[in-house]
């Protein structure tokens, strides 16, 4: 006969795998950036970091609250059913009531929101998923089950992150690289984000259109020249590899340092970095598409 289930203990393991799982998710975010374009205002990671720490409380109050109301009435029909099939486990019911119990809301919020069917779906089951897992695992009633959670969900986390590092650091992870360009891509129109264009030909010339001026910069100080339109010259440069290309434009009373490439093969970019050395600050100007 099996010993009375202590709750207590379901709620700190289900609350327990609820926080490796936010870790989890954090690690895996992080990954993925290393994966994407820089922004065009480099990120504060001190603020962050503050922002991650203070929501840790929170995070552990929500998944407590989360266990409280769905897992620990998924263990405890599990419970229910097994004295009904003779002492053993059944963990099949667990999921079903964590589902069960999670739909009402969902549907509440999403008509509330008139939110859209597939994206309702999908948050559905992955709210599903990860509370049912906090179930599963509560369900064994061996001593030391906390202790486990806690040391071996702390090795997913950290091994998560430390294989992710590993594989951007040799390449089996898709770290950024910017796409390869070349004069074919940089012929047509380039337009930054208050609408100023550079207009390059194939046979060399480009006309600037307020590409350059203060207002485009958006910077204390402004940008190389108050102002800064005319015609000139264009040239590509493809450098050693795809981090060394540049495009050097050479327009009277305009002056730049070469144009880096950014973005990616679907949307690539020209920029230059602006404000003090090193701050990361990107003016872009995107490929206008050549189709009408």
């Amino acid at each position: 006969m099996h010993r009375k289930r202590s709750h207590g203990r379901v709620l700190v393991v289900s609350t327990l795998v609820g926080c490796l799982e936010v870790a989890l998710a954090v690690v895996v975010v992080l990954l993925y950036v290393r994966t994407q374009p820089p922004p065009d205002t480099p990120p504060d990671y001190g603020r962050i970091t503050g922002a991650l720490a203070a929501a840790a409380p929170l995070v552990g109050v929500a998944s407590f609250l989360l266990s409280l109301v769905f897992v620990l009435p998924a263990v405890a029909l599990a419970d229910l059913l097994a004295r009904g099939l003779g002492g053993r486990v059944a963990w099949w019911p667990a999921p079903l009531v964590v589902a069960a119990l999670s739909a009402p809301p969902v549907l509440i919020f999403a008509t509330y929101n008139d939110a859209q069917t597939r994206p309702t779906l999908v948050f559905w089951a992955s709210a599903t998923a990860s509370l049912s897992l906090g179930a599963l695992i509560a369900l064994p009633r061996g001593e030391g089950l906390a202790r486990r959670v806690a040391v071996w969900g702390s090795a997913v986390v950290a091994g998560t992150g430390l294989v992710g590092a590993l594989g951007l650091a040799v390449g089996l992870l898709p770290a950024y690289e910017p796409p390869r360009i070349g004069p074919r891509t940089m012929t047509g129109s380039w337009i930054d984000h208050t609408g100023n264009t550079l207009a390059f030909t194939p046979d060399g010339r480009v006309t600037n259109s307020g590409v350059g001026g203060r207002s485009a910069f958006d910077h204390p100080g402004g940008g190389p020249s108050p102002s800064c339109s005319g015609s000139g010259t264009w040239a590509y440069e493809s450098g050693r590899g795809v981090w060394a290309q540049r495009v050097r434009v050479d327009v009277p009373g305009c002056t730049w340092p070469a144009w880096s490439v950014g973005g990616t093969a679907r949307q690539p970019r020209i920029q230059q970095e602006i404000g003090d050395p090193g701050s990361g600050r990107l003016y872009q100007l995107r490929k206008v598409s050549d189709r009408t």
